[in-house]
């Protein structure tokens, strides 16, 4: 009897312990499973796709025509530095503008909530984010580099440390944008109202920053403005890969500032990932219904 006894309570707790056994997937895995979904439903989806990445690729077929000549003081094309400049923005269009107005969107519809309430961990929806930012980025870019090459026959980065130099830029600037757009969503009280709270300073920073003027010919106290903004880095970061070593001397600091770049982006991402864990809304502020 003792024995029927073990048996049964041995097996009791064998089937209490197998489900504990099932753990659920971690955050790399979920966030992996999350990115595959945040790229189909970015690709399916027509109009933003057409807008975010066509957006640049227009700027840079109309300014491209019409600017011309030298930039003062050197012997580099102004097309050489505008498409530095396009691509910094190109990144941020697909970072901070597309991510922070998607955000506010799902936040609506009621996305951000449903995920809130599954047992998926909080983290693999912004894996998933980013993961969509970083292969739009590298998407955007591309298509920018062929243009630059097939329409205006631009030369393209001579050294293997120049396209080390792109790939950190694009990601560290992408991972920058991203938290912040992210952090930004705090302001948006809806997703109607999405669209007019963050494209007002993504424009104003693309014209601070260097992206549709040298920035060497902007007046000190945009250049001191812009400085603290992580476009003017990105656009400062792609010209070290488009243009030649002699631009530099008529750059602020008289060189690239490759290390001054990395901090500067490293820095955002950490006070943009430190707000949004202190501020994201996980459900709307406004009452639901019943």
């Amino acid at each position: 009897m003792t024995n029927v006894t073990v048996k049964v309570a041995a097996g009791a707790g064998e089937q209490a312990a197998a489900p504990a056994a099932r753990r659920l997937p971690g955050p790399l895995r979920t966030g992996a499973v999350r990115s595959m979904v945040e790229l189909k439903a970015f690709f399916r989806n027509w109009q933003s796709l057409v807008f975010t990445l066509l957006f640049p690729v227009l700027l840079l077929l109309i300014l491209g025509s019409i600017f011309g000549g030298t930039v003062r003081g050197t012997d580099t094309s102004f097309k050489q530095v505008f498409m530095a400049g396009i691509i910094a923005a190109g990144i941020m269009s697909v970072s901070f503008s597309g991510l922070a107005i998607s955000i506010a969107l799902e936040r609506d519809d009621g996305t951000v909530r449903r995920l809130a309430t599954t047992p998926m961990p909080r983290s693999a929806y912004f894996i998933g984010k980013v993961a969509r930012v970083l292969v739009t980025g590298v998407l955007e870019t591309a298509l920018l580099l062929v243009l630059s090459i097939g329409v205006f026959h631009l030369p393209m980065p001579s050294t293997a440390g120049r396209w080390l130099t792109l790939a950190w830029v694009l990601v560290l600037g992408g991972v920058a944008c991203s938290l912040v757009a992210v952090a930004y969503t705090a302001l948006i009280p809806n997703g109607r109202s999405a669209v007019a709270i963050v494209t007002p300073p993504f424009i104003i920073l693309q014209f601070i920053s260097g992206v549709f003027f040298p920035y060497n010919q902007l007046p000190p106290w945009m250049r001191t403005l812009a400085a603290f903004f992580p476009l003017k880095w990105m656009a400062q970061g792609l010209r070290s890969v488009f243009l030649p070593g002699t631009f530099t001397r008529v750059e602020p600091a008289g060189s690239w500032e490759h290390g001054r770049i990395a901090l500067v982006l490293a820095l955002w991402s950490a006070a943009a990932l430190a707000i949004t864990m202190l501020t994201f809304r996980w459900r709307d502020s406004r009452p639901g219904p019943g």
